[in-house]
C-alpha cells in the first residue's frame, strides 16, 4: 500500500467520525464518533512516520502519546456522563442545555 492509500483511509475515518458528531444526539455516540476521528489522526501519524522516516520512531511515539491522552479524555467524559445521568435521567445533549453555574 502506498501512502496515498493511507491517508484516504485517515479522511474517511476523519469525516465519519465528523458526520457522528453532527448526526448523534447522545453523549456517548458523540464520545465513540470523537475516538474514531483521532483514529484517523493517529493513522496519518503512523503512516507518514512510515514513509517519511523509516527508521524513526518519533511517529509512533507520538501515537501512543495521542492514545494515552484519548483514554483519559475518555475515562472523564464517561464520568461526566455518569453525573449527568444522575442528575437529569438522561445522556441527550439537548436536553441537557439546562445546566446551572
Amino acid at each position: 500500500m502506498t501512502l496515498t492509500h493511507y491517508l484516504v483511509l485517515a479522511t474517511i475515518l476523519i469525516c465519519i467520525g465528523y458526520l457522528g458528531m453532527i448526526v448523534r444526539k447522545s453523549a456517548i455516540g458523540m464520545l465513540i464518533s470523537l475516538e474514531i476521528i483521532f483514529n484517523g489522526i493517529n493513522l496519518t501519524a503512523v503512516a507518514f512516520n512510515r514513509f517519511l522516516y523509516p527508521d524513526g520512531v518519533i511517529g509512533q511515539i507520538m501515537v501512543i502519546f495521542i492514545i494515552t491522552i484519548a483514554a483519559a479524555e475518555t475515562a472523564i467524559a464517561l464520568a461526566i456522563m455518569l453525573n449527568l445521568f444522575k442528575q437529569f435521567k438522561t445522556i441527550d445533549v439537548d436536553e441537557i442545555n439546562l445546566m446551572k453555574w
